[in-house]
């Protein structure tokens, strides 16, 4: 790549050989009707399967492509690896079984205009359509109702699509202490209570696989990350 990218995209991904090839064709090409420089980042967290080797091969055929490698299965260590190697002024959080470029178009001209630092992509607000299984629209909504009863959020949403500023960003990110499931989480109810302007835009929702790792089992290591995140907000910080 000889520009200097605009846009960074970054997905984490975990063991998505089924999906990964058609996934990235497909974005990469809808990116590039926006006319603007960018890189996708493939931040792989302990993957099992082939999703390297075939999104190295990739890399031969998009030179807007790039892979990073987390050794452990990790989202949170992940997205924040990608995060902080992404080289764009514009950071867009993604999802390998979403790749919504309709999101990305939106959000930036939010961006573009200044109206905030980060726009999240939201599957709980009024307008968004959500056609994920029950069990999984009601774990988000139990999830967010805890945020609300524990730590003041005031959005509807925090886990998945996400795009927001570089600059004022990396300071919050920096700051994080919860990685897995929950550090999207807490990246942006620390950019709200840090006084970081967010909008929510709705998004449409469709389960394209089921989830890589089961639900059930993440319910334990979730609640003991929220405790801790508590913990670190409303003692450490307040304190």
């Amino acid at each position: 790549m000889t520009e200097a990218p605009e846009l960074s995209i970054v997905i984490p991904v975990y063991n998505e050989e089924a999906i990964l090839e058609r996934a990235l064709r497909r974005l990469i090409g809808d990116l590039r009707t926006l006319a603007r420089p960018f890189e996708v980042i493939v931040a792989t967290n302990g993957c099992r399967d082939m999703t390297i080797p075939i999104a190295k091969e990739l890399m031969s055929e998009f030179a807007e492509l790039v892979v990073l490698e987390c050794p452990v299965p990790d989202y949170g260590a992940a997205l924040r690896l990608g995060i902080l190697s992404a080289r764009g002024h514009t950071i867009l959080c993604d999802e390998i079984d979403i790749c919504d470029v309709d999101f990305h178009r939106r959000a930036l001209r939010r961006l573009d205009h200044d109206e905030c630092e980060m726009v999240v992509g939201s599957k709980a607000m009024r307008g968004a359509r959500d056609r994920r299984p029950l069990t999984r629209r009601v774990a988000t909504r139990v999830i967010n109702g805890l945020l609300w009863a524990t730590l003041d959020f005031h959005g509807t949403d925090t886990h998945g699509l996400k795009a927001f500023k570089r600059a004022p960003l990396l300071p919050i990110v920096e700051k994080c202490v919860v990685n897995k499931d929950l550090f999207a989480s807490e990246l942006v109810i620390r950019a709200e209570r840090a006084g970081l302007r967010i909008q929510e835009i709705p998004i449409e929702l469709e389960e394209q696989r089921s989830p890589p790792i089961n639900l059930v089992k993440r319910v334990p290591r979730v609640l003991k990350d929220l405790g801790k995140l508590v913990y670190v907000i409303r003692v450490k910080d307040e304190g």
